[in-house]
């Protein structure tokens, strides 16, 4: 279904590209997704698994880079072309478009301090693959640490009473890395690389963090079993182990003096991110909702006629749209500055993920006693939203990090 996009300056360029992202999403994406839901974790990354199909296809067409720059060999989407891509993907799968999304995190992140080593070791062949023999993740969630690893500049941050549960202790030129990474890494299993955000000055807690992009067949790096869970089934998660794992200094892209700035900055993107997909995810819910209650009839007329399901259905698309005002704009914004406004993108992601929820909660509604079987649709989406609402920090613990944010730093002035 063509959806009216309110933005009237977007070029011929985008509208192609954002054509493109949705047959993707809809002959490749939904199809796999739908099938891998059945999976158990294990049989979604066994060799042969439609797992594969999706990402050898992704990595093809050049998704897995959408966040490098052309300079590396990335697609060098402006940001806004990146939202637009994103949440078509998202449209097809969100667990899907995270997975090729934090599979370029090592990228991401070495392109942020392009060091020789970086681009030659980690940027170029990342872009460069096809084959999927290169898959980044993002190694910061921790047993112990979630939505508080997510929070920079807050007071807790920098409190040294709270200890990490992964430390790399300085030594000569490399570091030594002991700890674990919580079951929540996305493509944590299967990757090759991680962007890893970890300890290493313990006297100023979080803050004291570094940031590598590693190889992880470094000796000591072990993986746990793939993640069981409610939604977002066809994405891979896991745990990662580090003993005593020697990491050549070459793989810091920042120490503890830049964690905390780098970290924000990381989050401006990843928060709005979220918003972007959530987005996705809404109009997906909410495109079913409407086309099932055109055709289905009860009481002697189709349920579209009744005042209540189009009081629904018109609460269900200001949710769809208000979500990609914020985070398109949030997305947009903060990539194009030097001093991001994370409380922005704080709001695209509570605001994207709660909205996805919202939506898919009443488009169940809507279908009735069909919304909660595995015929419709509707059920994986209302199950991947509510992932959504803890993922990537939960929106709880985000909102009080944004409103922190909010009292140090509004109004802002340009």
């Amino acid at each position: 279904m063509e959806f009216l996009d309110l933005d009237i300056n977007l070029t011929k360029e985008d509208r192609m590209l954002k054509a493109n992202a949705n047959e993707f999403a809809r002959k490749v994406m939904r199809p796999i997704a739908r099938e891998l839901d059945e999976m158990t974790p294990e049989q979604v990354i066994a060799k042969g698994s439609p797992f594969w199909t999706f990402m050898k296809k992704s990595y093809e067409l050049g998704y897995h880079s959408i966040l490098i720059p052309d300079a590396y060999g990335g697609m060098g989407l402006s940001p806004l072309q990146q939202a637009i891509v994103f949440e078509e993907l998202a449209w097809g799968s969100v667990g899907l478009t995270v997975a090729i999304g934090v599979s370029s995190f090592p990228a991401f992140g070495a392109a942020m301090v392009p060091e020789e080593t970086m681009v030659e070791e980690i940027l170029i062949p990342y872009c460069e693959n096809r084959d999927v023999s290169f898959i980044g993740c993002w190694g910061i969630t921790e047993p112990d640490h979630g939505s508080d690893t997510l929070m920079p500049f807050h007071p807790s941050f920098s409190d040294p009473s709270i200890p990490s549960q992964c430390i790399a202790t300085p030594d000569g030129d490399d570091y030594i890395l002991n700890g674990q990474k919580s079951s929540w890494v996305s493509c944590g299993t299967i990757a090759t690389h991680c962007a890893l955000f970890c300890q290493i000055d313990k006297s100023m807690g979080h803050a004291g963090g570094g940031i590598f992009a590693i190889p992880l067949d470094l000796p000591g790096v072990k993986k746990g079993a793939p993640l069981n869970k409610i939604g977002q089934r066809d994405l891979n998660q896991g745990e990662i182990f580090f003993d005593n794992v020697r990491v050549p200094g070459k793989y810091l892209i920042a120490g503890p003096e830049a964690y905390e700035a780098l970290l924000e900055i990381v989050l401006s993107t990843t928060t709005a991110f979220m918003g972007i997909v959530g987005t996705g995810v809404a109009r997906a819910a909410f495109e079913e909702a409407l086309a099932y209650a055109k055709n289905r009839v009860q009481g002697g007329k189709a349920l579209i006629e009744y005042p209540t399901i189009q009081s629904k259905l018109f609460h269900m698309l200001r949710k769809v749209e208000t979500s990609r005002a914020i985070s398109r704009a949030a997305f947009v914004y903060n990539q194009n500055t030097s001093t991001p406004a994370e409380e922005y993108s704080l709001i695209a992601k509570v605001h994207g993920t709660q909205a996805a929820f919202d939506v898919a909660n009443e488009a169940v509604q809507i279908f009735g006693g069909n919304g909660l079987t595995k015929e419709y649709l509707i059920e994986k989406l209302f199950r991947d939203a509510r992932a959504m609402m803890i993922e990537d920090g939960s929106n709880d613990t985000l909102a009080i990090s944004g409103g922190h944010k909010i009292i140090e730093t509004y109004p802002r002035r340009d």
